[in-house]
């Protein structure tokens, strides 16, 4: 379970708040999916999860399965099974994605205490999840992102999560840059990684995205807290209305 408790968080060494007082419960099985306008703290949010260090907590906890990770590398948090899918993957010229792949999963598997994967085993297993996300070997021969299009950046994004299988899943606006035949491979993939031991935080601006990831609830943020809780009809009302009415009640 994600909880996040009166989180308070701004941008290292300034004085501008970000996040004022977040609380936010993501249970296990569930999809919670977080909008809000631009310059609420959608984003602020992953980064601090993920351990980014331009930002600076000075009050609230995060915690997984009720285990603080404000003190942890972001090594560590990986390893007690957080992900974060990026709104702009990086490119890394000269990493082949998959020595890159594999280094991670065995990363994964020394902090877990299991054997690294031989090389055969990795390879079937790479090949198996690639298929199902139209991922060619020929792409993962590739420098990681290096010259991928919007589309294949979010689809190895997705391959990261399904070969890691974290519990805890921050999806960053994976939308982002997606056309449709794009959008519907990547949301396939998250959806066949749903459990009920997993936790899916999705970030985004657009109802689109939550009509092939359906939402088990809909927060919105502004001004860096939480101002309104719904199911997905939230979202739907949004995409019709806008934010200008739950923003001006919260005002």
């Amino acid at each position: 379970m994600i909880e996040i408790k009166n989180l308070h968080v701004k941008i290292a060494d300034e004085d501008k708040m970000i996040l004022n007082g977040l609380n936010l419960t993501v249970k296990p099985g569930e999809v919670a999916a977080i909008m809000g306008p631009n310059g609420s703290g959608k984003s602020t949010l992953s980064y601090v999860m993920a351990g980014k260090d331009d930002y600076e907590v000075t009050e609230g906890d995060i915690l997984l399965n009720g285990e603080s990770i404000l003190e942890m590398e972001p090594d560590e948090r990986a390893a007690a099974g957080l992900f974060l899918a990026f709104q702009y993957p990086v490119e890394i010229p000269g990493v082949p994605t998959m020595n890159f792949l594999k280094a991670a999963m065995n990363s994964q598997r020394k902090a877990h205490g299991e054997n690294e994967l031989s090389t055969p085993e990795f390879i079937k297993t790479v090949r198996e999840a690639a298929g199902k996300l139209d991922i060619s070997m020929d792409m993962l021969k590739r420098s990681l992102n290096t010259g991928f299009s919007g589309g294949e950046k979010k689809r190895a994004e997705i391959l990261q999560m399904a070969l890691l299988e974290p519990k805890y899943c921050v999806l960053d606006e994976t939308d982002s840059g997606l056309d449709i035949d794009a959008l519907k491979i990547v949301s396939d993939g998250v959806n066949a990684l749903r459990s009920p031991e997993r936790a899916f935080m999705v970030i985004t601006h657009y109802q689109r995205l939550l009509e092939h990831i359906i939402p088990d609830t809909v927060h919105v943020l502004y001004k860096g807290r939480i101002v309104e809780t719904g199911g997905k009809e939230l979202a739907q009302h949004l995409e019709a209305n806008g934010y200008a009415d739950i923003i001006g009640k919260a005002a």
